[in-house]
């Protein structure tokens, strides 16, 4: 099987509609595949390609503003 070959079989698998998408439908469910993967491939290649993918690493310092207790 060639890279090509597994590419097209992802598709025509994509293709097929989830059932939250049969309800809205589709204009071109092959085109929507196609975009759906190479969007995909890019999260996979680039992990901070997706927005709110990146984890924050902060500690409770930096986040709040200490509030002193009263005298």
């Amino acid at each position: 099987m060639t890279h090509e070959q597994s590419d097209q079989e992802r598709v025509e698998s994509r293709a097929h509609l989830l059932p939250e998408e049969a309800a809205v439908g589709s204009d071109d469910p092959q085109a929507q595949a196609e975009a759906i993967l190479a969007e995909s491939d890019l999260r996979l290649a680039d992990q901070r390609a997706a927005p709110d993918t990146v984890l924050e690493h902060r500690t409770s310092a930096q986040t709040v503003t200490p509030i002193e207790p009263p005298d």
